[in-house]
């Protein structure tokens, strides 16, 4: 299985973030409370590889139509604001 690109990032202050692209070699999704991307922070500079989009690594959300067995199947995902929170943007109820 190939891990799933994060095709869009809106979080521009998020230290992989560059241009609205992720740059972290894998990120996690979280599940408390909801589909919050687990691998965001903030830091003075920016990190990841700026050559690597970033992927998905794993996806905490067991009620996601797209994950199975923890492992997203969505062909891409968004990253972004919910309200205050940097969420995965594309998680769907199953």
């Amino acid at each position: 299985m190939e891990m799933p690109i994060v095709n869009e990032c809106a979080v521009g202050d998020c230290a992989y973030n560059r241009d609205h692209a992720c740059h972290a070699l894998a990120i996690t999704v979280g599940d408390v409370p909801h589909a919050h991307c687990d691998t965001f922070f903030t830091a003075p500079s920016k990190g990841g590889d700026p050559t690597a989009t970033g992927r998905v690594g794993a996806c905490k959300m067991s009620d996601c139509r797209h994950s199975v067995d923890f492992e997203c199947h969505a062909p891409g995902i968004a990253v972004g604001y919910h309200q205050t929170d940097v969420d995965c943007l594309t998680y769907a109820p199953a």
